[in-house]
């Protein structure tokens, strides 16, 4: 079994549903434009969205001194989004981390998380998420395509997660707006750094490209750019940086 179905089942068998979904939707909130911040421009080229992470399968605890809150505030003063893992598991993260951060953020927040049914997104809506992952691996295109329009429904954006051509081909059957290229293999934790450059031109040119794992220097984030990557996210560089507001300044070139 790989890591990612390991996840799954975990989640399937952990998925406690203590509110209906209504009850879940019936708060009134605003959601930030994340096209909007994602989004290349000549004057912000290089689009962050920063990682708020404790713990990953392949490297255990990443961050010792985790401070959700302290993490949050400075992302928030230099990136241009938020990640926050909610994953209790196997990623140490928490719903109520994403609660807090969202009350003072002034960047859409991500839930990341492996979402596999609308009842996760009505959450990610009531604690304050922008925009939640959907991870091509993880199901079915028609599974994919019913919590696609859910959120979106919703007024929450997608960062729909490939890892090569056949999880393309679903980002595609869903007309995913926002994709994200995770770089590392899910199955064997290697990392392609190409995978952007051997899927970009398969894409549809309207769509914000999103570069994932594996991204710790300028240069590598400048080659990325230049193969027309709008976004990066990064979570394991900067959780383990002592300056994490210098650290993003750093990557972006500033």
């Amino acid at each position: 079994m790989s890591i990612l179905e390991k996840i799954i089942k975990k989640t399937k068998e952990n998925l406690k549903k203590d509110k209906s979904i209504d009850e879940l939707l019936s708060v009134k909130r605003d959601i930030k434009d994340v096209k909007r911040f994602l989004k290349s421009t000549n004057d912000n080229p290089y689009r962050i969205i920063a990682e708020v992470k404790k713990a990953s399968p392949s490297k255990g605890v990443i961050r010792e001194d985790f401070d959700p809150i302290k993490i949050a505030k400075e992302y928030n003063e230099v990136a241009d989004a938020m990640s926050i893992l909610t994953e209790p598991f196997f990623f140490q993260g928490s719903l109520e981390y994403l609660k807090e951060i969202s009350k003072f953020s002034k960047i859409p927040l991500l839930r990341k998380d492996f979402i596999i049914d609308v009842y996760q997104i009505a959450e990610a809506y009531n604690v304050g998420a922008d925009f939640i992952l959907l991870i091509a691996k993880a199901m079915s295109k028609e599974k994919l395509q019913e919590l696609y329009n859910f959120a979106k429904n919703l007024g929450l954006e997608v960062l729909f997660e490939i890892h090569d051509k056949e999880d393309l081909e679903k980002a595609l059957f869903v007309d995913a707006q926002i994709i994200g290229f995770n770089h590392r293999n899910l199955k064997t934790f290697e990392m392609n750094m190409e995978l952007s450059h051997e899927l970009m031109p398969l894409l549809p040119q309207n769509c914000i490209k999103v570069a994932e794992s594996g991204i710790d220097k300028f240069e590598m984030l400048k080659k990325l750019h230049n193969y027309g990557v709008d976004a990066f996210l990064v979570g394991e560089h900067f959780m383990r940086q002592e300056d994490i507001k210098k650290a993003v300044l750093e990557l972006k070139g500033i």
